[in-house]
């Protein structure tokens, strides 16, 4: 399996072209409204990007800074961990299709979004995470064999969130948005140098606990980081169903500043971040990044996203591919070679190997336990289904047996 394999390679000539330059991060203080301008493309909204589809670098007077010091070395850091947080995830739905893994919810295509954002925090920050920010594990130091008990329904999350300042995956739509504020409000009143981060998606911006959380860290100025990564589907619900405008633009209703970044591109995402971050840091309060991206597979494993969307429509995200954007500008300027990329095909193999090797080693779940700790003194309807199930698990014996 090569580092692209997951994701279409044909279609690479068709990138984006709007390219946003001449952006401006306008810091503010207190209840200042900060904005991001960019040159506008033909989609209307401003977009933040470095790199192009091209994998061409594209000035930017208000985040290049953000960026200006960057090594080679960081460079094929940030490459590497795109490919290998790919490579993780093509061997979880795998191991979903085998029968390994309940369920899996894959960040295919947004990479860069999670990659870019991640390496921005610093370790005494604290992230709150959906389901989906595998790749965001992986920069907090999360062993990703650690991701996948709760897939397998062997565990609730398997390791301590203090450990990694990584908070467990958060199933209930949109509610660590108000989890994260309210830690963030904590900080604050400790006096704690150190921001927050909630990350959640487009479908999410949806619900009233995204509001709220919305409205209490404005308030009360909390330095928190709302990173919405608009994959463009919320299960089979466009976003044009979501909103009547474009979601970064929602902050503005709240009092505090929202920007919109090329999502599949992992500079400007490090630079948007590393900017709000900061701002937080500062007591400037709170900031919205919408990382405009898109999901390249299902929604999850129980998904079929060919019954709602064309493939003409991913075609033209393939284009975009993070991980290919960033190889396109490591070869042009020729801070990776030949043996890197070899090299790094090697890891990612292990890597999968690893993984494939961890999860057949968990116990299998207990089937029965979904029946248990629902009513303190038993239910007759639940001792019904647990009899029902238990007859068809034994079904399966005597079909054996046969």
């Amino acid at each position: 399996m090569t580092v692209e394999s997951t994701a279409a390679t044909s279609r690479r000539s068709a990138g984006s072209k709007a390219a946003a330059t001449g952006s401006k991060a306008a810091g503010g203080t207190g209840g200042r409204t900060a904005r991001a301008t960019a040159k506008k493309g033909a989609e209307g909204p401003e977009l933040v990007q470095l790199l192009t589809p091209e994998g061409k670098r594209v000035k930017n007077a208000g985040y290049d800074k953000y960026v200006a010091g960057i090594t080679p070395d960081e460079l094929r850091g940030l490459y590497r961990d795109m490919v290998l947080t790919r490579r993780f995830d093509a061997e979880a739905t795998a191991l979903q299709r085998q029968g390994e893994l309940g369920l899996w919810a894959s960040l295919l295509g947004q990479e860069a979004a999670q990659i870019g954002s991640g390496r921005a925090t610093r370790e005494d920050d604290y992230v709150f995470p959906t389901y989906r920010e595998h790749g965001v594990a992986w920069c907090r130091g999360v062993d990703p064999t650690n991701l996948l008990g709760m897939f397998r329904g062997v565990n609730n999350g398997g390791w301590d969130p203090n450990s990694n300042n990584f908070q467990l995956y958060t199933i209930v739509i949109g509610s660590q948005t108000l989890h994260a504020t309210g830690y963030a409000m904590g900080i604050a009143k400790d006096g704690a140098d150190s921001a927050v981060i909630a990350y959640f998606g487009d479908g999410a911006s949806s619900q009233g606990d995204v509001a709220e959380s919305f409205t209490f860290s404005a308030v009360y100025n909390a330095p928190v980081v709302f990173f919405c990564q608009n994959n463009q589907w919320a299960i089979s619900e466009p976003t044009e169903k979501q909103t009547r405008v474009p979601l970064y633009q929602r902050a503005q209703g709240f009092g505090f500043p929202g920007v919109r970044v090329d999502g599949n591109d992992v500079l400007a995402c490090l630079a948007v971040t590393k900017w709000a971050l900061e701002r937080a840091r500062s007591g400037e309060g709170p900031t919205l990044v919408e990382a405009f991206t898109y999901r390249m597979g299902a929604h999850t494993t129980s998904d079929d996203p060919t019954r709602y969307r064309h493939d003409d429509e991913r075609a033209a995200w393939e284009a975009k591919d993070p991980i290919l954007r960033l190889r396109r500008y490591l070869e042009a300027a020729h801070h990776a070679d030949e043996e890197f990329f070899a090299e790094l095909e090697a890891e990612s193999e292990a890597l999968g190997k690893r993984v494939r090797e961890a999860v057949r080693a968990m116990p299998d779940p207990d089937h029965f336990a979904i029946f248990e700790n629902v009513y303190a003194d038993g239910h007759a309807l639940v001792d019904e289904e647990r009899a029902q199930f238990a007859a068809y698990q034994a079904s399966f014996a005597d079909a054996e047996g046969v």
